[in-house]
């Protein structure tokens, strides 16, 4: 009540009860790598600055050409195929930093008026004749396929026909990008560099990038820890999806899974999903086929199944969009458990499951965390559901932060929590009986003469059908029904 004197009627108003729960967005991708941006115009070039895709022209607009040897445009594309997905991108390539210089490269225009460099992907270039006397003005003189690296004589121009020239040039150079690079680090300027700046998502989007991928850099196991650590639940909260390397074999992969492996795949985390083989995907642009990384074509799945059905259903089979077969070949029989594809489930390894009439499907329910963890959050979808619980209810909070204890608020958070969670037992996110509650025996006077509330949070997010079993009975006694 206001302080001041007053003689008359006055309202005032008081908010109470229940409040909606907003639920945080679940098919979100975090991805991190490489795209040839000196190609953009100027104002979309982004390194080292997070930036939103949502459609195929935002791919093209931000993340530039799909040219070899970058990773961005073709993760992208490989998302764009399963359906679904909003992506937030970094790109840490810099074509200031990562780029090759060719000197005085000698270069014959063709009877066409043409003639091809050594290299494409140019950044800038300087043309000149061949003794180095004279430099001619692109625009005027000639125009450079950068993308393509073909040189073109311009007819009003000072390049005679069939002229020999000489052509500094630098060219990208993805290769030179380092796992320190795709990390990153904070600068001294305060500026997040590589995945530290999927931190800085939640302030510029209103999210968080709940699927890490870090394509091709993954299989360095430098990068899949700091994956790991950035999925964690004290920041992004989410999972990250590694890859195997190029390469690797059946008994490799499983073998890795132990102290004797020699890949990336020493892991025992319920946010780290261990992805193989490579794909097999057509190339359009050379005609032939090439291996990508599972895991961003499982990034895409995902996503899709979170948007399609809910984020409480398994990615595990769900066909694969876009590809044309696997790295290897691996068994797979729904009945045998001496499978290939179910020797790689045993020993948390999400796969590919492809038999008669199938196609390539995702195949495989649980993160690295198992075999060591054998409680239901080593389930991908259990992790992906209990975040979404937990950071919803967190973020709902803050309307409720700093008003005083008293009976109303504590009723206020109980229901808006139970309230939020019977949507979801609805949904069949929860299973019946999850709850929300407010326990005295975990308030003492103590603790609430603090300002500290605890309630407790019971659910569960309903486990998939993984293994299905028929006990069969031969019974005899059945016969006694012949002859009417």
């Amino acid at each position: 009540m206001p302080a001041n004197f007053l003689h008359g009627v006055e309202t005032v108003e008081v908010t109470k009860g229940a409040r909606p729960v907003r639920q945080v967005k679940t098919a979100v991708i975090g991805l991190i790598g490489t795209a040839p941006v000196h190609h953009l115009d100027a104002g979309d070039r982004r390194i080292n600055d997070p930036f939103l895709v949502l459609s195929d022209r935002d791919a093209g607009r931000l993340a530039g050409p799909a040219l070899s040897g970058y990773t961005v445009p073709q993760a992208l594309d490989a998302i764009a195929d399963q359906g679904r997905g909003t992506v937030i991108v970094i790109n840490v390539f810099d074509p200031a930093v990562h780029k090759t210089a060719v000197a005085a490269e000698a270069a014959t225009l063709g009877a066409d008026g043409t003639v091809a460099l050594a290299h494409g992907d140019i950044i800038q270039a300087t043309v000149k004749s061949q003794d180095g006397t004279v430099t001619y003005a692109a625009g005027a003189d000639y125009s450079l396929d950068r993308v393509t690296g073909t040189l073109t004589r311009l007819t009003a121009g000072a390049i005679t026909a069939g002229a020999s020239l000489t052509v500094d040039y630098d060219y990208g150079d993805p290769s030179k990008v380092t796992a320190a690079d795709i990390i990153g680090s904070v600068d001294v300027a305060g500026r997040r560099l590589g995945m530290q700046g999927f931190l800085n998502s939640y302030n510029l989007f209103g999210m968080f990038p709940k699927i890490l991928i870090a394509p091709v850099y993954c299989t360095q196991t430098s990068v899949a820890v700091e994956l790991e650590v950035l999925a964690a639940a004290s920041k992004c909260r989410g999972i990250a999806l590694i890859d195997a390397p190029i390469g690797t074999t059946r008994d490799q992969a499983i073998t890795g899974r132990g102290p004797s492996g020699a890949i990336n795949f020493g892991f025992s985390s319920e946010r780290v999903v261990l992805c193989y083989p490579h794909l097999k995907v057509h190339d359009a642009a050379t005609g032939a086929t090439r291996l990508e990384p599972y895991s961003q074509r499982l990034a895409g799945v995902i996503a899709a199944t979170d948007d399609e059905f809910g984020y409480w259903f398994s990615p595990s089979n769900k066909v694969i969009k876009g590809i044309v077969g696997a790295e290897r070949d691996l068994s797979a029989m729904i009945n045998d458990p001496t499978s290939d594809v179910n020797l790689l489930n045993e020993a948390g390894i999400v796969t590919i499951f492809n038999s008669f009439g199938t196609g390539l499907r995702t195949w495989g329910n649980r993160s690295s965390a198992w075999p060591a963890s054998t409680a239901q959050g080593n389930f991908i979808q259990t992790r992906r559901t209990a975040d979404m619980v937990h950071e919803s209810l967190e973020y709902a909070m803050l309307q409720f932060i700093d008003l005083p204890i008293n009976d109303a608020l504590i009723d206020s958070i109980v229901e808006t929590g139970n309230a939020f969670i019977r949507t979801l037992i609805g949904r069949g996110a929860l299973t019946i009986g999850s709850r929300c509650e407010f326990n005295k025996e975990k308030n003492p006077p103590t603790e609430l003469a603090a300002g500290h509330l605890t309630f407790d949070l019971i659910f569960c997010p309903p486990p998939p059908a993984e293994r299905i079993t028929f006990e069969s009975f031969i019974d005899i006694t059945l016969l006694a029904n012949l002859g009417g």
